[in-house]
């Protein structure tokens, strides 16, 4: 006598093929990063003397509140090896809704408190650097920017992402 159990297998097998074929096993939906932090750049090139706005836009991808973010920044290892591209950061900005408001802490290091005060689930804050390139600088470098993040959610999760890379900046000379 023989057993029922293999064409039971095979026709659970078929039953299975046919509803993945047709979408009607549910899917596994990859959840977006709790948050996201991106680079801009208003210019690719620049001159001795120039300036060139960075910007940084953090978003919160989750449903829950950011209440804290800690940020570095610091130039790329190609950077560091052309000694004669001289910079800095002269400015940095808070995009507001009532327009942008001056922010501190630009430099290398603690750049989260630029994004204001919480930010609320699905927005977004925009900082903006100003790199400035001394008229001294040497020519025909690029000078680039990795960032690592850290941010606290109010639901108490945290996550913390990077490196993130900036656009190039192309010191020409003029």
């Amino acid at each position: 006598m023989r057993s029922p159990l293999p064409r039971r297998l095979g026709l659970t097998a078929v039953l299975a093929f046919l509803l993945a074929v047709f979408g009607l096993v549910p899917s596994a939906s990859a959840d977006p990063a709790p948050t996201t932090l991106t680079f801009a750049t208003d210019s690719a090139t620049t001159t001795p003397g120039g300036t060139v706005k960075l910007s940084m836009t953090l978003t919160n991808n989750k449903t829950y509140d950011v209440w804290f973010v800690y940020q570095t920044i610091d130039p790329t290892w190609l950077t560091t090896q052309r000694p004669d591209l001289k910079y800095s950061f002269t400015g940095c900005s808070l995009a507001t809704a009532a327009g942008s408001t001056p922010c501190s802490g630009t430099g290398p290091n603690n750049l989260g408190a630029n994004y204001g005060a919480t930010i609320p689930p699905g927005q977004s804050r925009t900082v903006t650097l100003t790199l400035q390139v001394a008229a001294d600088s040497g020519c025909n470098g690029n000078i680039g920017f990795y960032s690592y993040y850290y941010a606290e959610f109010s639901d108490t999760s945290n996550t913390n992402g990077g490196p993130v890379y900036t656009p190039e900046t192309r010191v020409l000379c003029a």
